[in-house]
């Protein structure tokens, strides 16, 4: 199978015409799902394709074989030398399955946060792809703000995610996410957070905050392109950010955790 070469910037792959250049034809996308790949390795590879298949299965999407299908070849054709930010998709006019190839931008250690809560935008918040352009709306808002990114809020004031990302937050030694009756996306990099912590004798609590109640705690975002990063700053509002003391550790623990893709 062709791999893809380090000049193109941006390619795509589909079980019927195999590489090439450029993004695929745009459009809806009834599901979507992305990871971190540096010189061939990446992180809980396999929890990314349990959700993928998972989401396509709930939505109607191609039959299970062809879609195992999909995923065995997809993840030969991904490239083994460079970081890249791959993204499978399941096309909602068209049906199809493809595989976006993009290369990794710059990964980030810290953030700054947007300190004003953003209203949902989601229509389908349990599953990664209808609302990818909505989210990218709420990022450019936040840019406007001095910030990278911004939470997301329920209408009762309470914390969900990020726009990219699962919100986690510490109140003493207790690590802390949204309560799962809430509107969130099941994060993969999240999940394996929350174990590590529950392996190690850690408390994980279940909590619903609003954002001013995150005032003058250790604040991590976590998805699996950036993996752990602190909130080191709140923009628009008086918002103060702890010291981001356990993210370091953690972080490194994240990177010792990738994997060889299959069948390297």
């Amino acid at each position: 199978m062709t791999r893809p070469v380090r000049a193109e910037r941006l390619s795509t792959w589909t079980p019927r015409r195999g590489l090439t250049a450029g993004p695929a034809v745009g459009g809806r996308l009834l599901v979507a799902d992305s990871w971190l790949v540096r010189d061939g390795r990446v992180r809980a590879l396999d929890r990314h394709r349990e959700r993928f298949l998972r989401a396509c299965g709930e939505c109607g999407g191609p039959p299970l074989r062809q879609l195992q299908d999909f995923w065995r070849d997809m993840t030969a054709a991904l490239p083994r030398t460079g970081e890249w930010f791959p993204r499978v998709e399941l096309a909602a006019d068209s049906g199809e399955l493809r595989l976006l190839l993009r290369f990794a931008p710059p990964l980030g250690s810290e953030v700054c946060l947007w300190a004003a809560g953003q209203p949902d935008p989601r229509a389908a918040p349990r599953r990664k792809g209808p609302d990818l352009d909505a989210l990218a709306r709420v990022r450019r808002r936040a840019a406007v703000k001095g910030a990278q990114e911004a939470v997301l809020t329920a209408p009762s004031g309470v914390v969900l995610e990020a726009s990219t990302a699962s919100v986690l937050w510490w109140e003493d030694d207790i690590l802390c996410l949204p309560a799962p009756q809430l509107p969130v996306l099941a994060g993969v990099t999240g999940g394996l957070v929350q174990e590590r912590a529950l392996r190690s004798g850690i408390r994980v609590a279940l909590r619903e905050r609003t954002v001013a109640e995150l005032d003058g705690r250790e604040v991590w975002l976590v998805n699996a392109l950036h993996g752990i990063r602190p909130v080191t700053g709140w923009a628009g509002g008086p918002m103060r950010a702890a010291p981001a003391v356990r993210a370091p550790e953690w972080r490194k623990w994240l990177d010792e955790v990738m994997e060889p893709l299959p069948g390297d």
